[in-house]
């Protein structure tokens, strides 16, 4: 454990960005690891046995305003995105990060961290789910979605404030404004909801957005380019696994129509109002959980998209 916790302090003391540093949760990843692990425990534990005994939550009208903050928060990004390099000066070959004082370069830096603090302010995506008791959108996709971005998102404001890799945050903000614009009009009720016919095609531009972040990131690994190749590495990994997740979801909930698997545990009130403690367990769902499925029939069970 000293040696990891030297090696850390050495990878710190000569990577990491001088003008991010001393930025709200930058540079420390123990505090990043504490919120993270209670996001966990909080959606796979804690949370359920809260709501055991509650009646969900509405919480219409809070859902409604997050929602219309992420639109703004991610269009906000998309722009400074582009007009900060990606739709002026960068190549999508090869871009090194600028550590310059150029205004263009602290826009981007800035541009970086808000997406971070955006990605640990999209946790409560996971947590509305909770207080509703929407357990069946608990799935180990949407954890470990949620789980790695602000991750990654990290390791950008720490170490790469810019540059090739920032070309994710450009892509996914731009699904996002897409996405939650679907959730902010579906939250208007059947009437609106009934003219929405495009959430399918949502998953799709999220499997073509880990499509065009692997290339991106795999071809510059045989070029010469003055950027860590062990993060362009990394990118492209994660990015075929989610390429690989993301459409088992899109198969899973479009094609075959089955729910999906949940890792939520808790206790379910089924059919005949009784609890059937750990109806939703291990990633299994039992058929007779009130929670979207009776008597193995599924009721109005809508999938949630990432």
């Amino acid at each position: 454990m000293t040696t990891l916790i030297r090696m850390y302090d050495d990878l710190m003391l000569k990577y990491q960005d001088p003008r991010t540093k001393d930025w709200l949760l930058v540079g420390n990843l123990g505090q990043l690891v504490l919120i993270l692990g209670f996001y966990v425990y909080f959606c796979t534990k804690l949370g359920p046995r809260l709501m055991n005994n509650r009646k969900p939550f509405q919480l219409k009208r809070t859902i409604r305003f997050y929602n219309l903050a992420q639109i703004c928060i991610s269009a906000y990004l998309v722009r400074e995105g582009l007009k900060c390099g990606w739709g002026t000066t960068y190549s999508f070959a090869c871009e090194p990060v600028d550590y310059t004082d150029a205004p263009h370069a602290v826009r981007m830096r800035r541009a970086v961290w808000i997406y971070y603090m955006n990605k640990l302010v999209e946790l409560l995506d996971t947590v509305f789910f909770i207080l509703r008791k929407k357990y069946n959108q608990v799935t180990y996709l949407h954890l470990y979605h949620h789980t790695l971005m602000p991750v990654a998102a990290y390791v950008g404001v720490t170490f790469l404030p810019g540059g090739h890799g920032s070309l994710l945050g450009l892509i996914n903000s731009f699904i996002h404004v897409i996405m939650y614009t679907y959730y902010f009009l579906s939250s208007f009720g059947p009437e609106v909801r009934k003219y929405l016919w495009w959430k399918r095609h949502v998953t799709k531009l999220q499997l073509v957005q880990f499509a065009i972040v692997f290339v991106h990131n795999f071809q510059v690994l045989f070029r010469k380019c003055d950027y860590p190749k062990v993060f362009n590495v990394l990118l492209s990994i994660q990015a075929g696994y989610f390429l690989y997740l993301f459409g088992a979801f899109y198969v899973t909930a479009y094609i075959k129509n089955k729910p999906q698997k949940t890792v939520v545990e808790a206790d379910v009130v089924t059919p005949n109002g009784k609890m059937d403690n750990g109806a939703v367990r291990n990633g299994h769902t039992d058929s007779k959980t009130s929670n979207g499925v009776a008597n193995g029939k599924h009721h109005n069970t809508k999938s949630k998209m990432y």
